[in-house]
């Protein structure tokens, strides 16, 4: 039976039901869904224990200490939640830290009085699992057809980035980090964005959670390209946290500085969303990995040279 109203707790997720001609069934948001820009007067249901402004490290400690303590990293408002009287929530349980999580959904419900609504929990992994979540989406709002059609429109814009990149040789060794203080690189579904770009993908694995890392790690892959695409940070953003990996005794001598190929992207909008806009940001890694076969069309916006 299709949900007529939808309660979305994780921004790729908003993103996909918006993107599948649905968002006019969205009555309530998580506080960091902001896209597209017509979510934004929906009621926030979510909130951070962490303040989002302090600095990368003292985000990491914050998140460390709640988990360490066994605290959630976010609350759930869930008399907000009873108000509205969904009938499906779409939540996650793939990175606690990231998002509400299905366990803080739980939890709000725990108390639920009259009829639950459905619970659609997502835990992508790899582009494929990115593009079931959007059929099984599709499926759950009483629209297959739509995410079939979705799913076909996204990996058209994919094979035709990845027909141009696949033909150039050599391939740019590149490392992406996803959390600047302390050092993480990127995972999940970023090392196949990477080889589709036309990249050699040198630190994290596909469908694996992100490492931490130490900049020593950095210094012995040394790679041709370092790419920032830090979770929640946008372009100012991650410009302003870079200089705690910039100013450690490794930076000046890493081929990648040294050539002047380090970028800063908008890591909240892109790269860490795993909803439609996955495909921007592979154009996004085409742009600044083969400069010389896309126009930079996202420069400015999703990404800058440092």
């Amino acid at each position: 039976m299709p949900a007529d109203a939808v309660v979305s707790l994780l921004p790729s997720i908003t993103e996909i039901v918006c993107a599948l001609g649905a968002g006019k069934r969205l009555v309530g948001r998580s506080h960091e869904c902001d896209f597209p820009s017509e979510v934004a007067s929906l009621p926030v249901l979510t909130e951070p224990k962490l303040d989002p402004d302090a600095s990368s490290r003292a985000i990491d400690d914050r998140v460390k200490q709640l988990v360490s303590d066994g605290l959630s990293v976010y609350r759930v408002h869930a008399e907000k939640l009873r108000e509205l009287a969904p009938s499906l929530i779409l939540t996650q349980d793939q990175c606690e830290v990231c998002a509400a999580s299905l366990d803080d959904v739980e939890q709000a419900l725990a108390d639920w009085m009259g009829t639950r609504p459905r619970v659609l929990s997502l835990n992508p992994r790899t582009l494929g699992d990115v593009w079931s979540d959007i059929s099984r989406l599709a499926a759950a709002l009483g629209i297959p057809e739509r995410g079939h059609d979705l799913c076909e429109e996204l990996a058209t814009r994919v094979a035709e980035v990845a027909e141009k990149t696949q033909r150039v040789r050599p391939h740019p060794s590149v490392a992406c980090i996803e959390w600047i203080d302390p050092l993480m690189a990127a995972g999940n579904w970023v090392p196949e964005l990477v080889t589709l770009a036309g990249g050699r993908n040198l630190l994290g694995e596909s469908g694996a959670h992100s490492p931490w890392l130490g900049a020593d790690a950095l210094e012995a892959a040394d790679p041709d390209v370092i790419v920032a695409l830090p979770c929640g940070f946008d372009l100012a953003r991650t410009r302003s946290e870079l200089p705690a990996l910039s100013d450690t005794p490794v930076w000046k001598a890493l081929r990648a500085v040294r050539a002047g190929r380090v970028y800063v992207t908008d890591g909240n909008q892109y790269f860490n969303r795993p909803g439609p806009r996955l495909v921007e940001s592979l154009e996004i890694l085409a742009e600044i990995l083969h400069p010389d076969l896309f126009s930079p069309s996202h420069q400015g916006s999703g990404w800058e040279p440092l």
